[in-house]
């Protein structure tokens, strides 16, 4: 599991974004291996319109706090994996000062700041108290009195180093998550469990029980991912370079797989991508004087 984060980096639909409500913090070394960034609102703002966005399955997992300051009061929320895209609800217009603070665990390190199991939590959002009520519990009063995001990140780090159960270390899962990223989840659930001398079934309740999909479907969504990486990184995308490079059977085989989890074809989708990270940049940029 050391390792993982340097062969993956899930991308959400606008990986490009950085922005006053929403940027990304890199977790300590020593939680690298489990949270793939803290992210949220820079400070404090006035709340203001927005429009929804595209959340796309990125295999991992988010709590979530929304610090009413006017208010004083907060909601927390913990989201588990996905693998449908949906278009997030926009807000309307409204006064009170808020803030966000987000924890994204990858899929296959949640259950180890968790006293819960992950089964059952695929697409579907729980009180953090549910599965995360120790960090709840600790992280709460601090982002009430904490509002820059760095400060609000060095603080999550203690809590979840205090919080990281090693006891729950499955050296198999390890091994199984590291032959499906080898093979960018071109991988058949059969020859997985062979490879970590499992039945298909043990395979499937140690999947179910700590990234809360079967093999399966983490296979495909790591697929998936790789894809959307190279669609964002290569100057010239070319499905058909990428169907035998991921074991799809022909090129509409993989649009008819990325847009099922995207609901963009690639070209709409990095377009999306770019223009929506410069549109928010834009719109959170102070003016000038």
């Amino acid at each position: 599991m050391n390792q993982f984060y340097r062969l993956y980096r899930p991308a959400t639909a606008v990986p490009h974004r950085n922005d006053s409500t929403y940027t990304e913090i890199t977790p300590c070394s020593a939680l690298r291996p489990y949270i793939k960034c803290f992210w949220g609102s820079v400070g404090p703002s006035a709340g203001k319109a927005t429009a929804g966005e595209l959340i796309i399955p990125d295999t991992c997992m988010d709590i979530i706090f929304e610090v009413n300051h006017s208010q004083n009061s907060m909601k927390s929320r913990f989201v588990g994996i996905n693998n449908e895209a949906f278009i997030s609800a926009g807000s309307t217009e409204e006064k009170d000062t808020s803030s966000t603070f987000g924890i994204r665990f990858f899929a296959w390190s949640a259950a180890m700041f968790s006293q819960d199991s992950m089964m059952g939590v695929k697409n579907k959002v729980f009180d953090a108290q549910y599965h995360y009520e120790a960090i709840k519990t600790a992280l709460e009063p601090i982002l009430y009195e904490i509002t820059d995001i760095h400060a609000r990140a060095r603080e999550a780090e203690k809590i979840l180093l205090r919080r990281l159960d090693s006891g729950r270390h499955k050296p198999v899962l390890d091994a199984a998550i590291g032959a499906l990223l080898a093979r960018k989840g071109n991988i058949w659930t059969t020859s997985l469990a062979d490879e970590v001398f499992l039945s298909t079934r043990q395979l499937e309740r140690l999947f179910a029980e700590y990234t809360g999909v079967s093999p399966k479907q983490l296979s495909s969504l790591v697929r998936y991912q790789y894809l959307w990486h190279d669609i964002l990184t290569e100057d010239s995308f070319h499905p058909a370079n990428a169907v035998h490079k991921y074991g799809y059977t022909d090129q509409s085989h993989l649009l008819h797989d990325f847009k099922r989890y995207h609901t963009l074809l690639p070209a709409q989708a990095k377009d999306y991508a770019l223009k929506k990270a410069d549109i928010l940049r834009e719109s959170n940029t102070p003016p000038q004087e």
